[in-house]
């Protein structure tokens, strides 16, 4: 799986490995060089740096990535990480994975949040025993919920801070395949 990167229009997604989530979670950014990455002032950024440690946990729990766990979202044009976005490991007994997106504030309004979430989706609804996607934003975060609803994803629930949401494998709408 390590070698395995999901392409799209814009972007590359990058799995992380414990190393590298271990490197930067340290300040060692020169770790992106080393995959051909550019690394950049702007990432990994405060949110980035407040989940490292919940990327750790994950890859912890196997033995290498299996794309069930964290991604860098890179633009192609420059080799830049602009984000991280995944899924909080594997599927769970319903068949159920919960997908999350960030992208820096710098690169907001660009469209790269539903790209990502579009090419994460694509990918997960390939994979054998996943049935659904699920995703919660909060309730005052309306571009994320945008993203959500032009994914096809429902509102399932609410709460006094988050929605929930679902895409069901079965029907949703076809995403193209983007992985190589």
């Amino acid at each position: 799986m390590s070698a395995l990167r999901i392409y799209t229009d814009r972007l590359v997604l990058v799995p992380f490995t414990l190393t590298v989530a271990q490197s930067l979670l340290q300040g060692n950014v020169s770790v992106l060089e080393e995959l051909q990455l550019q690394p950049t002032t702007y990432w990994p950024d405060q949110e980035a740096l407040e989940t490292l440690p919940k990327i750790i946990n994950n890859l912890e729990l196997v033995q290498e990535p299996t794309g069930f766990e964290s991604w860098m979202v890179v633009l192609q044009s420059n080799k830049t990480v602009i984000g991280d976005a995944g899924f909080k490991g594997l599927p769970n007994a319903e068949g159920e994975v919960d997908i999350g997106y960030a992208i820096i504030e710098q690169e907001h309004r660009k469209g790269y949040g539903l790209e990502v979430a579009r090419g994460l989706a694509g990918w997960a609804l390939e994979q054998p025993g996943v049935k659904a996607i699920t995703a919660k934003c909060l309730i005052h975060n309306a571009p994320s919920a945008r993203i959500l609803e032009k994914l096809g994803m429902q509102k399932v629930n609410r709460d006094e801070t988050m929605i929930h949401w679902r895409l069901d494998k079965l029907t949703q709408q076809k995403f193209p395949s983007l992985t190589t």
